[in-house]
């Protein structure tokens, strides 16, 4: 599955990816498109099997803060939006942690990973209330890590990070003397801005958050799940040559492949969020290279001669930005002159009979005639395969270009046909929006 991995008109950021038994599930929080706010007053699960990661099954609404339509809210205390949860397994039970803005945060549990979710209780702590990072019991960002000798750990924090140890017989209250605050600094070298999120990897503690550049997710390793963590390096940025945002998500092993998950923009706003996964690799010393943006996802490569849609970009330049008019018509709009929209990775195959093949695109001409200069490998420096030429009442346009055989990066150059003398003129006026493409033969 291309990303991003779930279903285009699903928003799930944050996410929080989990294998139990043989699926992978993954718990976030839910986007609302073209919400004004982030995040929804319920939260939902979704899961594959860990041998056919490209179908993915809605286990519906988890948890609530207010009724809807099929459930009535969870909580009594407050109807506030729900942000980030993490659900860990502890002795064949599944509890969810749960941030409600403002609000106290809770634990919720199923005997099934899917949920739905019941009210266990709200976190107990024998702490002042305004105790520095549980803010009154809200716990912001809470992620959990039970530990091979059965002990369990919270850890949470905006701006500030900090961790408790959990009572592990009942996985909601707090131990006395076990608080700790700034387990990754505010300031050089971790930089830490919020979003923990960890795991146990041999024997090494990994935990990965955002920093102040929140568009980064980053990792910090220790020989201990109460520190002290050294700061190791950034894992992905959702803002490379794309409309960045924060960030949030976490590392899963799959079978034998490691994953990281995280989350892009879309609609023009940073309060819709989707899904996205990338493969990493976590080398010998604990190290994990940093990774590119990719609109792969759990593929090895995209078919050319498959049709792509245009809203699976991975690089969006020039104040373009990808949105959608119903559940089964989105699009990239606001494309203007120099508009750079690329997608990583395609296999052409190995035809080396062929000199040529075609361009073929779906898109909405907004009066002006342009064309699209079709790159390959580097839209700064990569070859120019084609040029597509798009009229002022064009839906569908068409171009011959060179024929190419092996893996590259496709890159669409929208390029306005404005007589030089006028450019500045016109330099902002948005020109067509694209729907999909295919390469033919």
């Amino acid at each position: 599955m291309a990303n991003p991995y779930l279903p285009n008109w699903e928003y799930i950021p944050d996410g929080e990816p989990r294998v139990f038994g043989d699926r992978v599930y993954i718990y976030g929080s839910h986007d609302i498109a073209g919400a004004d706010a982030f995040c929804d007053h319920k939260l939902m699960a979704w899961s594959a099997s860990v041998d056919d990661l490209n179908n993915w099954q809605c286990h519906g609404d988890i948890f609530h803060t207010r009724d809807d339509r099929d459930h009535t809210a969870d909580v009594d205390w407050t109807d506030g939006q729900l942000f980030a949860p993490d659900v860990v397994e502890k002795d064949g039970k599944y509890y969810l942690y749960a941030y409600m803005v403002g609000s106290k945060g809770c634990v919720a549990v199923s005997d099934r990973p899917e949920g739905p979710f019941k009210l266990l209780s709200q976190y107990q702590y024998p702490m002042p209330d305004d105790t520095d990072g549980f803010d009154r019991g809200i716990f912001i960002d809470p992620g959990v890590l039970v530990d091979d000798d059965g002990r369990a750990y919270i850890y949470c924090g905006f701006l500030g990070s900090y961790m408790a140890e959990l009572n592990a017989d009942n996985m909601y209250e707090i131990l006395d003397g076990t608080y700790q605050k700034d387990i990754l600094t505010p300031e050089e070298p971790h930089m830490f801005f919020e979003a923990c999120s960890p795991r146990k990897v041999g024997d090494t503690y990994y935990m990965i958050y955002s920093i102040k550049r929140p568009s980064c997710l980053a990792y910090a390793t220790s020989k201990s799940p109460t520190g002290p963590f050294e700061y190791r390096g950034v894992i992905i940025d959702n803002g490379i040559d794309y409309p960045g945002g924060n960030d949030h998500g976490s590392i899963c092993k799959i079978k034998d492949q490691w994953y990281i998950f995280y989350h892009r923009m879309t609609n023009g706003t940073i309060f819709s969020r989707r899904g996205c996964v990338e493969k990493i690799e976590i080398l010998e010393d604990g190290t994990i290279p940093q990774v590119e943006m990719t609109c792969l996802g759990f593929e090895d490569a995209l078919n050319p001669y498959k049709v792509t849609p245009a809203d699976i970009a991975c690089v969006l330049t020039g104040e373009a930005f990808i949105t959608e008019r119903n559940e089964f018509e989105r699009f990239i709009t606001n494309i203007k002159d120099g508009t750079v929209i690329g997608y990583k990775y395609y296999d052409f195959g190995e035809d080396y009979s062929s000199k040529t093949m075609q361009f073929v695109a779906k898109l909405r001409s907004l009066g002006c005639n342009c064309h699209i200069s079709i790159v390959i490998d580097d839209y700064k420096d990569g070859e120019e395969i084609g040029v597509c030429d798009v009229k002022i009442d064009s839906t569908v346009c068409r171009a011959t270009v060179k024929n190419v055989t092996g893996r590259h990066a496709v890159y669409l150059i929208a390029k306005d046909k404005v007589h030089d003398e006028f450019a500045e003129m016109f330099a902002n006026r948005a020109l067509f929006e694209l729907e999909s493409f295919v390469f033919t033969k």
